[in-house]
């Protein structure tokens, strides 16, 4: 195609996905570190696994209010604005971890550390609504269907809306993908920053660094890129089109299945098995960076469809029901007291990564699909709301289940959640605006 035949807005459009994504690389890369900083740090002080667990639920809980409201506030301000807002909230959740005292009694820190926690996990998922948000605003601007129509009526024009919807499929994927990779790296980092500054210094470091990519967003990104009219009521507002609704059912038990037995459950499994603790975390940082390898190639192993839905749909209700299969088995493998557990545990989390991979990397898409350009932000906002809330469940399971009957009670939560998330899927309808109420127009 020649250059003549590129739409207006093709060349910046890609420049502001680069810049959108390298934001969201250097949010995610502090992000994991944080998590790992945490973690280790509290571990270290003598903290019981529930209580450990405790310390990340506000994280958690905090993301289910900040991506409802970020998403309106996004449609309502723009969405560089509260990418700049999701990387200022980080920054000073940094800088208030650094304010903890050792001299303070442990009632204290662990209010401090949770509500510090909770001004993070409101960053984190500010800037994750944000982030995915102008993927789908950029992509509709420089590839939308409106810009196809623009080329096929051009002499040299041959690209096709199936066209435009692969390109958003690769685009969310390889986001969605690299950001978990980063990730991973992070949780290395956190390790090696703690031992090297210290708990204090580490966050002074990734805070100076945040302010960095804070000012170059500020610098690059349009400040009113998605701006539009926000919903003007709570009807409105949750006046959700079906396909979102049903994704967002789904999402709450995906990310639970995992969290059930990743977040607690596992590393202190792993560590009752005989690993030292470098192990386990080095163990977390391959796997997620692997799952982040898998997310970004899903593309690949998904076959496209002419309407960007048709066969999307299928392999989300494909991988949900495999993927429910692998924590039944796992669960049945321990109850039955196979040689080298640890063993078998990691192998299984190996399939169970992969499969995950795939089955989320086509959720993300699909909830792009099916979100409209002119309130994407919301859409998107919805859908990580219940992505939050599925990961606040997950933490909370993964301590009570491991404390009543070990990982094998886990594995069994996992399955079941799965076995649901499969239920919705099959629901999921066909065409981007099945079932779209008439107050989402506009």
């Amino acid at each position: 195609m020649s250059r003549s035949a590129i739409p207006a807005g093709t060349a910046s459009g890609t420049r502001d996905y680069a810049i959108v994504t390298a934001a969201y690389w250097g949010f995610t890369l502090t992000d994991g570190a944080l998590r790992m900083l945490v973690l280790l740090h509290f571990f270290r002080l003598g903290y019981s696994p529930f209580a450990l667990a405790f310390l990340f639920l506000l994280y958690e809980a905090a993301g289910i209010g900040a991506n409802l409201i970020g998403g309106w506030l996004a449609t309502r301000f723009g969405i560089a604005r509260m990418l700049a807002v999701g990387l200022t909230a980080q920054i000073c959740g940094f800088l208030m971890l650094s304010a903890l005292s050792p001299g303070w009694g442990a009632a204290l820190s662990v209010a401090w550390v949770v509500a510090a926690q909770g001004a993070c996990g409101v960053a984190k998922d500010l800037t994750k609504t944000a982030s995915k948000s102008a993927i789908k605003l950029i992509h509709d601007g420089a590839y939308g269907v409106a810009a196809e129509a623009r080329l096929r009526a051009s002499p040299t024009g041959d690209r096709t809306p199936a066209e435009a919807s692969g390109r958003l499929f690769r685009w969310v994927a390889f986001f969605t993908g690299s950001k978990n990779a980063m990730k991973g790296l992070g949780f290395f980092l956190g390790g090696v920053l703690l031992e090297a500054l210290g708990f204090r210094g580490a966050l002074w470091a990734m805070a100076a660094v945040l302010g960095c990519i804070l000012a170059g967003v500020v610098l690059s990104l349009p400040p009113l890129m998605g701006k539009a009219r926000a919903s003007r009521s709570v009807k409105e507002f949750f006046a959700r089109s079906r396909g979102i609704n049903l994704l967002a059912a789904a999402r709450v038990v995906l990310f639970g299945a995992r969290d059930v037995w990743f977040v607690v459950g596992l590393p202190v499994f792993l560590y009752a098995s005989g690993w030292s603790f470098p192990m386990v975390g080095g163990f977390l940082a391959l796997w997620t960076i692997g799952y982040g390898v898998v997310q970004a190639a899903a593309p690949a192993l998904v076959r496209r469809s002419a309407d960007g839905l048709s066969t999307e749909v299928q392999a989300a209700r494909l991988w949900s029901l495999l993927l429910a299969l692998v924590p039944a088995a796992l669960a049945a493998a321990l109850l039955a007291e196979v040689a080298r557990p640890d063993l078998v545990v990691v192998a299984g989390l190996a399939v169970f990564g992969f499969a995950f991979a795939v089955d989320s990397s086509v959720h993300s898409y699909l909830v792009l699909a099916y979100a409209g350009s002119a309130k994407a932000a919301e859409d998107v906002g919805f859908y990580y709301a219940a992505n939050a809330a599925g990961r606040f469940a997950g933490i909370l399971l993964s301590g009570l289940l491991y404390g009543w009957g070990g990982l094998p009670a886990c594995l069994l939560g996992s399955a079941a959640m799965l076995a649901a998330c499969w239920v919705f899927t099959l629901s999921l309808p066909l065409r981007a605006d099945a079932g779209a109420p008439v107050a989402a127009a506009g």
